[in-house]
């Protein structure tokens, strides 16, 4: 191939702009390991002057994949190009284009030596009699009103609605550290739930009022079933300062404990928010920020939500977040405590994508890789960062 042909198929590679006919001729030219050093040298020397590069061979394998064949059109995203403060950290996933046999000495291997378990789906359901019954793969649960196959629960009355509000009993799906889960309401809307999140919500919705369910605390993504369905009754998420109103959409609400705000990002359709003394209306790519020390709302456009929403999917997305940011959602997924000796690193800012069925100490690797932080630490359940 021409050489200012394949540094140009290159560059649209690395700027997201590539055809599908330019990723075949890539695949194609990099099965020669020679075209492999000559691919790593063009990014090294040639398109990211003066930094520091991290080589992670399955961080973007799910997001190219999405870019190539996109399950929906909501989720186009951009691919493989991230920023560590004030420089740029390409984390180049050559296992993408590759077959494994032809993988080069950069990788870092995902055996490691640690007791840290990576998350799964688990979750504890509390019924309406206040008993409670464990879930999780492997595991399966049925009553006459809800069904699990360890993964998720479905209740079985959709399109059912209680007549009386006495006829109402509540269950609550509380998601532990190291564990996600689905559920499917009544009314057919689903549910996702992050790890350390608690959702309360009727076994059946009351005939002519509200659908409302109420997210305790933490994370969840919710695509609703649209009112139309259900004799026009409104769908109303409560959660901590804030009432989220919709009509049949998707979005996500991050509403954790102990953090300072909480985020609603809208997918599709649109939603109102309401707090004490503030109303507003997300438009789709739009985020409402609430502080928990102030009832205020803050609007900001999102650009891509897949960086928002990516944990539903298994995958880390941290696009400007900070190391305080990123680790305290490792430690929820990975169910460990992540202790900074040097607590100036918190505030760096990072971006990059890496799977959640990773070995932590893959990720750990690749952030020490870029030189922001000089070593780490795993002591128990804790992990240092110096």
């Amino acid at each position: 191939m021409i050489k200012n042909k394949i540094d140009q198929i290159i560059l649209n590679y690395l700027e997201d702009t590539i055809s599908e006919k330019e990723i075949f001729l890539l695949k194609e030219w990099l099965k020669d390991e020679g075209n492999q050093a000559y691919f790593e040298e063009f990014i090294e020397l040639k398109y990211l002057v003066n930094t520091k590069v991290a080589i992670d061979h399955k961080a973007s394998l799910e997001r190219v994949k999405a870019t190539i064949n996109p399950p929906k059109k909501r989720f186009k995203s951009p691919v493989l190009k991230y920023a560590v403060a004030a420089s740029i950290v390409l984390l180049v996933s050559l296992s993408i284009l590759l077959p494994k046999k032809d993988r080069t000495n950069n990788s870092v291997s995902n055996e490691f030596n640690n007791h840290i378990e990576i998350g799964s789906p688990k979750a504890t359901l509390t019924l309406g009699d206040g008993s409670t019954v464990v879930l999780g793969k492997g595991k399966t649960f049925q009553n006459e009103s809800v069904t699990s196959n360890g993964e998720e629960i479905v209740y079985k009355s959709k399109g059912e609605m209680a007549t009386q509000r006495a006829n109402i009993t509540y269950n609550y799906l509380s998601i532990p550290r190291s564990g996600l889960f689905k559920v499917q309401l009544p009314d057919g809307t689903n549910v996702w739930l992050n790890s350390e999140s608690k959702l309360k919500y009727p076994e059946r919705f009351i005939s002519g009022e509200d659908r409302i369910v109420e997210l305790l605390y933490g994370e969840a993504y919710f695509e609703v079933s649209p009112s139309t369905e259900h004799d026009g009754a409104k769908f109303k998420v409560i959660s901590p300062q804030q009432t989220v109103e919709v009509l049949g959409t998707e979005f996500n609400i991050k509403a954790y404990k102990g953090e300072r705000s909480i985020y609603t990002t809208l997918v599709e359709g649109k939603v109102e928010i309401r707090t004490e003394h503030h109303e507003t209306i997300l438009s789709p790519s739009h985020q409402a920020v609430i502080s928990t020390d102030r009832d205020e709302i803050e609007v900001r456009s999102v650009g891509d939500v897949y960086d928002e929403i990516s944990w539903r999917d298994g995958t880390f997305s941290f696009k400007g977040k900070t190391l305080k940011e990123i680790m305290s959602a490792m430690s929820r997924w990975y169910n460990i405590d992540i202790i900074f000796e040097n607590k100036d690193l918190e505030d760096i800012k990072f971006i990059g994508v890496f799977r959640k069925n990773q070995n932590i100490e893959h990720i750990l690797l690749t952030i020490k890789n870029t030189h922001f932080i000089n070593a780490y630490e795993i002591r128990d359940n804790q992990i240092i960062v110096k």
